[in-house]
């Protein structure tokens, strides 16, 4: 392929990453060359943490570990990947060793830390930790970020939706306002792992195992002379499985129109109009024609405002699909994780600035319930300090020097246990208006080093 194909090679996806992480390994290279340091004994240790919430956010759910663990795993140079960066200028000072030794042997040794994938969490508390060889921990930054970032937010949008309709089916339906096709099955596992039910998503399907279904589009009722010829067609093949659409041209005589089927027919999908209305009355069709077996699903730019309404209102709607406003986190679609150094050969280090906090060191944060096993709230000690009473640490060991030494859960066993843990959050912090603390306190111990190493750099 030329290099200006369009074709993304996935053998070089060690390179979507930033320039500035590669012209920093060079020099960490360079500087330990010359001063006969060997690069695996030049450790740093990085949090992962966010900074704040997005938007309307009092808790946010982890998603993404199983996609960075394997990353790291797998992600190496390839011969076209190191002959394209010793021919940029910039690097015309570093030793051609880092070019013809270091690069082609290079795989991740990395020592990480996570909470669980689906876990809640809050701001400034890490939920990764990433320790070993200064090169390797710098050049996981921009992959862990973007991973991270993307299935944290999406799967904290579903948890929301989930909170307010806990009883209905949701379906994630985004793919085709993703940011990319791949970005689009990374909602549907970030959405599934957060309870919903499915996706439209067919790769999502076949690659992970969350069920894909749909109906069909507008453009299919269009196709025939009339509306019913239409639906005859797709009863004819799908029966039983069949979801009619019934809001191409009138809602109500399509519902009308289609319980000749009575109850042979899985669903109708209502795509526009006041969902509220149009619901209560394709019910009332439905189920004095003999349809009372048959669901209605609803679409149409949904969220978790709409659907609370939807809700409210006491509208008869069985199924939610929701699309863009999850694959795109629309109120909000940006989370302000940060990886940041907090220690480098065993000296902990800080970043200083006016409306940033960075905690030095080495931490672990313990999650403290009260005597109902509801969440009380987290406290971010320094990893050497003793635990407190009746606590569960949250950083759990995942990799060593590249190598796992926890298994990781499948993608059911995640989403189970968001379901069981997500109980234990108060229901304030699922409040849709109303903002809350984060309930994380820190030791004094961490408190006095932030506070020596800020004097110290002042």
């Amino acid at each position: 392929m030329s290099a200006k194909s369009g074709y993304v090679n996935d053998l070089n996806m060690i390179l979507a990453t930033d320039f500035y992480q590669l012209t920093m390994s060079a020099a960490y290279y360079q500087n330990n060359l010359e001063n006969q340091i060997s690069n695996d004994q030049d450790i740093a240790v990085f949090d992962l943490f966010v900074r704040k919430f997005p938007k309307n956010r009092n808790y946010l759910i982890f998603a993404g570990l199983e996609q960075v663990i394997h990353y790291l795993q797998n992600a190496r140079f390839t011969e076209r990947a190191i002959n394209f960066l010793r021919k940029k200028e910039v690097f015309r000072n570093i030793d051609r060793r880092f070019f013809e030794e270091y690069l082609p042997k290079f795989k991740f040794k990395l020592d990480v830390w996570s909470i669980r994938e689906g876990n809640f969490f809050f701001p400034n508390e890490p939920i990764i930790r990433v320790q070993g060889p200064i090169i390797h921990a710098q050049l996981a930054e921009t992959y862990l970020l973007n991973v991270i970032n993307y299935q944290t937010i999406v799967a904290s949008k579903a948890s929301r939706i989930k909170a307010i309709a806990p009883n209905k089916i949701l379906l994630e339906f985004g793919t085709r306002r993703s940011h990319s096709p791949l970005a689009g099955i990374y909602a549907a596992r970030a959405s599934y792992i957060a309870g919903f039910d499915g996706t439209s998503n067919v790769l999502a399907d076949i690659e992970l195992g969350i069920n894909s279904s749909g109906t069909m589009a507008h453009s299919f009722v269009q196709k025939f002379e009339n509306e019913m010829e239409s639906f005859e067609t797709y009863y004819k093949l799908y029966g039983s499985d069949s979801i009619l659409l019934i809001d191409t041209y009138d809602t109500e005589r399509a519902a009308k129109s289609i319980s000749k089927y009575k109850n042979t027919i899985k669903a109708v999908r209502i795509d526009s109009g006041d969902l509220i209305e149009h619901s209560k009355k394709v019910r009332k069709i439905l189920d004095e024609n003999g349809c009372k077996k048959v669901l209605i699903v609803a679409s149409s730019d949904l969220n978790e405002y709409k659907i609370k309404e939807i809700l409210e209102k006491k509208a008869p709607i069985d199924a939610f699909g929701i699309g863009t406003e999850l694959a795109t986190s629309r109120d909000d679609p940006t989370l302000a994780a940060v990886y940041k150094l907090i220690e480098s050969n065993g000296k902990p280090r800080i970043k200083i600035s006016e409306d940033k906090i960075t905690f030095p060191g080495k931490k672990q944060v313990y999650r403290i319930f009260d005597k109902d096993g509801i969440f009380k709230e987290d406290l971010m000690m320094l990893e050497n300090e003793s635990p407190p009473p009746d606590s569960e640490a949250l950083l759990i060991p995942i990799m060593k020097q590249g190598n796992l030494v926890n298994q990781l859960p499948n993608l059911d066993e995640i989403k189970q246990y968001f379901l069981t843990n997500i109980e234990k959050l108060p229901n304030e912090f699922k409040d849709l208006e109303k903002s809350q603390g984060s309930n994380v306190l820190i030791s004094k111990k961490l408190s006095d080093l932030t506070n020596s190493l800020r004097l110290k750099h002042s």
